[in-house]
């Protein structure tokens, strides 16, 4: 194109018609264009229900809108969660002393921030030399000299170390698991206390000197429980392999340590006349016990489940053991009734399990037979928790309450000899039973030590 400021009046008309014609073509474009977008904003006024006056029906793949909701005041709640801050032991202010630019002093200030940093402080081992002092009488001239107890002193009987040592030996040790070596090199690390391992051996046999008669109604209560859940594992004694069995209530834990995995063990602690219901698993060692008894469903499901995962091409197992556990869900889901509908319920649950167990025990090439003919050999057994609510349905108090004697077996790798393995034995179930009742480990040690006569 020419310049214009150079080019004629024919040349400039020209130009002008030109321009005309492009705006008209454009003028039509736009026209075109926003009719299309009243059509589309019509369409989009239907599909979201807005009318438009088109009528046309909303597609059934379209989500109608959600009212708006008024936003509710938030609900006040009845105490705070946030950390609080603890009452400080100490204040330390930190300010700093001059200007990091210019270097001049600065002096006053304000508080900024906080920040609380909680620490344990190395405990400081105190000796303490009781003097006692003799005085005489000046009427009968005889010598009188003070009368200390255990509480006074702090010590249990004539020890050179206090209550407060010697029961965190014993809850370090028969509690939290550390073997004794491990105790003593934390003590001198921490404290600088130093204790032989002799002395070590010596404070735990105080302790069980102390919780005797403890332990003597620690055994009646369990003899007396109304339900008792029994368990065994391996325990290794000087090297070689024993059993250690532990028999134990919602508040009572009780070890016994048996070279032996023989049946007398759990007459033997529960005694002839023990009248209550025994919670355990299928160990042929509990088939002697003439009390009732509740087996584990625990072991059972887990087993239901290893024979269908190792028959995934037997359809018909998997079957049997879902419909066996719908048995023992139904039986859990049993809502409170009476003692005669419990008793009712029970007897027709082991009716059907009979029903299930029976046509697969006597089919000798059937992958499950075996657990069908235990299951069978065991059927007044199984649904006890029924009739008796009270009892649990499954072994896992006892196996939890194994769980630490076996990971300070394999810490340890048990004890040296049979004096030690009664002396943890007996700390195991001092300890075990004060965790289980929720009491403080070493304030009701040091109380039971307290409690001795002093010598």
């Amino acid at each position: 194109m020419s310049d214009l400021h150079t080019a004629t009046r024919e040349e400039l008309v020209a130009l002008l018609l030109q321009q005309q014609e492009l705006i008209a073509v454009q003028q039509a474009e736009l026209g075109e264009l926003r009719a299309q977008v009243r059509a589309q904003a019509e369409e989009l006024a239907q599909l979201r229900g807005g009318g438009g006056g088109g009528g046309k029906a909303v597609p059934a793949w379209v989500k109608p809108n959600r009212p708006k909701r008024e936003k509710k005041a938030r609900k006040r709640r009845s105490q705070g969660f946030a950390r609080r801050r603890e009452e400080p032991d100490e204040i330390q202010v930190h300010a700093a002393a001059c200007c990091p630019e210019c270097g001049r002093q600065l002096h006053g200030g304000w508080v900024h921030r906080q920040r609380q940093v909680i620490e344990i402080v190395p405990p400081q081992v105190r000796i303490i030399a009781h003097v006692m002092v003799a005085r005489r009488c000046g009427i009968c001239q005889r010598r009188v000299l003070p009368k200390l107890t255990s509480a006074e002193l702090g010590v249990q009987g004539r020890r050179r170390f206090g209550v407060g040592v010697q029961a965190l030996v014993a809850v370090l040790h028969g509690r939290y698991r550390m073997p004794l070596r491990e105790v003593r090199r934390l003590l001198a690390e921490w404290s600088g206390l130093r204790i032989s391992d002799g002395e070590m051996v010596a404070l735990l046999d105080g302790v069980v000197v102390a919780g005797g008669e403890e332990l003597s109604r620690l055994e009646k209560a369990v003899r007396g429980s109304p339900v008792v859940c029994a368990d065994e594992t391996g325990w290794r004694q000087d090297g070689k392999n024993g059993w250690l069995w532990t028999f134990a209530t919602p508040t009572l834990r009780y070890f016994e340590y048996r070279d032996t995995r023989s049946g007398k063990v759990p007459e033997e602690v529960l005694g002839e006349d023990f009248g209550g219901v025994v919670s355990c698993d299928c160990y042929a060692g509990y088939h002697r016990l003439k009390a009732e008894k509740q087996r584990c469903w625990a072991h059972l499901l887990r087993d239901l489940q290893a024979l269908a995962e190792a028959h995934p091409d037997r359809p018909k197992v998997g079957a049997w053991g879902k419909a066996i556990q719908a048995l023992y869900a139904e039986a859990r889901a049993f809502p409170a009734a009476t003692p005669l509908r419990r008793q009712r319920k029970r007897r027709a649950l082991e009716v059907r399990l009979d029903g299930l167990v029976r046509r697969v025990a006597q089919q000798a090439q059937a992958p499950h037979r075996v657990l069908a003919q235990r299951m069978r050999s065991h059927l007044r057994e199984w649904f006890v928790f029924v009739e008796h609510p009270e009892v649990p349905s499954t072994n896992n108090l006892a196996e939890r309450s194994l769980r630490p004697a076996v990971i300070a077996r394999k810490i340890s790798g048990g004890t040296r000899s049979a004096k030690g393995s009664q002396t943890m034995m007996k700390v195991m179930s001092l300890l075990g039973t004060w965790a289980a009742q929720r009491r403080a480990l070493l304030p009701t040690c040091r109380d039971l030590l307290l409690s001795t006569p002093s010598a």
